[in-house]
């Protein structure tokens, strides 16, 4: 678990063990050595822990899952119902797979010693398994809005039972599409005086604002937002090359890096797949990562891209939120993003608990125009830096795609070293 276990982590003075938590809680800290807060820890567990709703604006990565895993945990136990029941008490509801498997992870982490029992389920894999093991007894259940409803309308669970809901990353719900099936979710679980009902978003648009209102009752909103709206720990620097020149200043800038753990976002899934073969030809160690990679496959990319493996994740927007993914150094935006929103929160994967990083954007002939949006939302203007296009390297043109892998295994010739087994040289890294 990530939330609290960087030593450059910001944190309060307020200590977990100034809160009334079940013994079995605080052994659970202890063992994953959570002593104090993070600031939206801090503000929302008084809240929480004593029943209140609470809607809570946060940037991933700031400890928003401990804070509200702790308050389901609470709530739980304080119950004195016997064992887990074929139906949930709780709900944990987030956008993505990857989100989910996380908030799975965290959970029985810092649960282990309550004897609550988690399920998580999502789509793409292990259909009956996971059916089998909510109708086996859940107290927890944790899992993406389409395979929630599935199980739910085939009768293998019921929501009448659920005493907290938590609502995780709700933006992204609207961005994905997902707002009717929360919507229909929620219709289904006792009224909102009856439950307790915790929503988290790194963004408050109106639309989030507007379904705290229908869906909660008198929540507290808690924002906590640093001065600016991106950090002013990431260095973010912009280029201007032509559309021929974004590969080879790609190129370039990955060589020049000592040692990096990059993600370079794209904007469809089409170029993903150019601009990763493209750096693998070029003997960069990258890999691609979209909505059309299988869910086994993209586990193992994450895994491997985590564990230093994999020095450049190439990705869409599908990996730009709901992802735990420390040690990020650098995030390069090959193309802008067309909302000024996912500009913030693909940076956001670099500079992460306390950390620094670096952000590099192109503004390209295709994308360009979406710059002054991106400056006013950030209220900052980029800084430019200057290429010289007659300095660029030639490329080698990349194969075909094949349907298996085998792809090149040799180091590169140059920047981006591997760190070997012991992990990647860079400060940021722990």
């Amino acid at each position: 678990m990530t939330d609290n276990s960087s030593p450059q982590q910001v944190l309060t003075e307020t200590r977990f063990d100034q809160f009334d938590l079940f013994p079995a809680i605080r052994q659970g800290l202890l063992d994953a050595g959570f002593e104090c807060c993070t600031p939206i820890q801090a503000s929302t567990l008084p809240l929480t822990l004593s029943g209140r709703d609470v809607a809570g604006q946060a940037r991933t990565g700031t400890g928003k899952t401990a804070a509200f895993l702790l308050t389901v945990f609470q709530r739980l136990l304080s119950d004195d119902s016997v064992g887990p029941g074929p139906n949930p008490r709780s709900i944990i509801i987030a956008p993505t797979r990857e989100l989910a498997i996380q908030i799975h992870r965290d959970a029985e982490l810092l649960g282990k010693h309550t004897g609550l029992r988690t399920v998580l389920t999502y789509g793409g894999v292990d259909y009956a398994r996971q059916r089998e093991q909510i109708a086996s007894g859940v107290d927890i259940l944790i899992g993406t809005p389409g395979r929630l409803i599935d199980y739910f309308k085939q009768g293998v669970y019921n929501l009448k039972h659920i005493e907290v809901v938590v609502l995780d990353e709700a933006d992204r719900m609207f961005d994905l599409g997902f707002i009717k099936d929360i919507r229909y979710l929620f219709r289904r679980m006792p009224p909102v005086d009856k439950r307790q009902t915790l929503m988290f978003s790194a963004t408050f648009p109106l639309k989030v604002t507007e379904l705290a209102y229908e869906h909660m009752n008198d929540a507290e909103t808690i924002r906590f937002e640093e001065e600016q709206v991106t950090s002013d720990r990431v260095t973010q620097v912009v280029y201007y090359p032509a559309n021929r020149e974004k590969l080879p200043l790609l190129v370039k800038l990955l060589r020049g890096m000592e040692d990096g753990h990059v993600m370079v976002f794209v904007n469809t899934r089409h170029q993903t797949d150019r601009v990763a073969r493209t750096l693998k030809a070029n003997g960069i160690n990258a890999a691609m990562l979209a909505g059309n990679v299988p869910q086994k496959k993209r586990q193992s990319l994450l895994k491997r891209f985590h564990d230093g493996e994999i020095d450049v994740l190439v990705a869409t927007d599908v990996a730009a939120r709901g992802l735990h993914i420390p040690d990020v150094s650098h995030v390069i935006n090959f193309d802008l993003p067309q909302d000024a929103a996912d500009y913030v929160h693909r940076i956001g994967r670099t500079a992460r608990l306390g950390a620094t990083g670096d952000a590099i954007s192109f503004a390209c002939e295709d994308y360009a125009f979406h710059l002054p949006e991106i400056e006013e939302y950030i209220e900052m203007p980029l800084p430019v830096e200057a290429h010289d296009p007659d300095d660029l390297p030639s490329l080698e043109r990349p194969r075909p795609p094949k349907p298996t892998g085998g792809g090149r295994k040799k180091g590169r010739r140059g920047g981006l070293r591997r760190g070997g087994s012991s992990g990647r040289g860079d400060s940021r890294s722990k």
